[in-house]
């Protein structure tokens, strides 16, 4: 297979399949019957394999990394699944930190080419498939699946896992999954399976009752994670992370009650090395010192929050670069804008990329001081331009925005 073969392949699936990434809501599939006759097709390897679920609106991607990582210490084979990829497809499948081989992708889409006419599969339906037979084919010792969107109709809900996580409920594509935190709450909490343990993450009492009364009718043991105190850090750095550490925590000791062997030292260096165990980038990611260059995925007001907060508490003047996608609220963003910043809006390169030009209205009502540009490399050049060595630049509002950057610089920068 040559890297023009598995390039083709790849296109052939971003155009082939209903793709939520490219597209948004119109590809949203909900439903467990495609990716139950998907699985069967392929012989059913999810239930060959040990997974644990982990769901929730923030924390999902930092949470699962976490958690492989200290598997990973404790001398386990980890498979990890997460979306989306900032810069190549095969990042969403690892095991034990090392992206899905390039050959397996190729030859899996060319079996796909002969599902059944009646299967007509998602794009994450396909990938979600995708990963439980290369998991199963690399005889990982635990899967660990991030949920893709809600919980209820999301089709990694097919799985029957050791442990299941809900790291928290916030408001975020309330076009699918409902417009209040109880209706998102339920939906999140549909990843709760009887007699099988459920993490909640979240300090929030009326997420915490809907998880707890699901939980109560499915006869799963309910932790709450939030009541745990522990002292351990993590390599991870965003403020946000203490919250997720306390939900990894919580799994491990779940994980312990099954004879899971995972020693203290395991949990201390796990957290430490979640970079160089697993390769996970994008939650608060130092990309340079000098300048200071910070990237962050937070895209949801939640998220964001937690995000312009932190960096609210940094002493520097800020070159901030923001994109968003077309169903992003951005008048509730506007209002969270940190101070002693400039800003650098920017189209992010995906098809569902909203320019500016379309939110200029709301650029100046904020009253900042703004540029905008057509791409997320123009902006970054440009604050790259006007920063100064004691001055620090942020990137960030979307997946998608901090993917342009990293695919344009990384390899530039190491």
């Amino acid at each position: 297979m040559t890297n023009e073969q598995y390039q083709a392949a790849i296109d052939w699936l971003f155009v082939q399949m209903p793709n939520y990434q490219i597209d948004g809501q119109k590809a949203y599939k909900p439903g467990l019957d495609n990716i139950t006759k998907l699985c069967a097709f392929f012989g059913n390897p999810q239930e060959k394999i040990k997974c644990i679920h982990i769901g929730g609106t923030n924390g999902k991607g930092s949470s699962s990394n976490m958690l492989a990582s200290v598997l990973q210490e404790a001398g386990y084979k980890v498979g990890l699944y997460n979306s989306p990829h900032l810069i190549d497809f095969t990042e969403r499948i690892k095991v034990n930190g090392k992206n899905c081989d390039k050959e397996f992708v190729f030859n899996f889409i060319e079996k796909l080419k002969n599902i059944p006419e009646d299967i007509r599969p998602s794009f994450f339906e396909f990938t979600t498939i995708m990963a439980f037979e290369y998991f199963y084919q690399q005889q990982v010792d635990f899967a660990i699946i991030e949920v893709g969107l809600g919980g209820r109709l999301d089709s990694t809900n097919i799985i029957t896992p050791l442990v299941s996580a809900i790291t928290n409920v916030q408001l975020d594509h309330q076009n699918i999954l409902g417009d209040t935190i109880e209706e998102i709450a339920g939906e999140k909490a549909g990843i709760i399976k009887p007699h099988i343990p459920i993490i909640s993450g979240d300090e929030n009492e009326i997420v915490k009752t809907i998880i707890k009364n699901k939980a109560t009718s499915e006869q799963a043991p309910f932790i709450d994670a939030t009541l745990l105190h522990t002292e351990l850090k993590s390599d991870l750095k965003g403020n946000y992370q203490r919250k997720n550490i306390l939900v990894v925590l919580a799994i491990i000791e779940e994980l312990r009650k099954l004879h899971v062997s995972i020693a203290d030292k395991d949990m201390e260096n796990g957290l430490l090395s979640v970079h160089q165990n697993t390769g996970f980038i994008g939650r608060w990611f130092e990309f340079s010192k000098d300048p200071l260059i910070i990237c962050d995925t937070g895209h949801n007001q939640a998220g964001l929050e937690y995000v312009f907060s932190q960096l609210n508490s940094i002493d520097k003047h800020k070159h901030i670069i923001l994109g968003f996608v077309n169903d992003k609220k951005i008048d509730e963003v506007m209002g969270l804008l940190p101070g002693n910043s400039e800003f650098y809006f920017a189209k992010p390169s995906i098809n569902r990329g909203r320019h500016p030009e379309d939110y200029e209205n709301l650029l100046q009502e904020a009253k900042i001081f703004y540029k905008i540009f057509d791409s997320v490399q123009e902006a970054y050049l440009s604050a790259k331009e006007q920063c100064t060595k004691d001055e620090m630049i942020f990137i960030g509002g979307s997946n998608f925005v901090v993917g342009d950057f990293l695919e344009k610089n990384l390899e530039i920068n190491e």
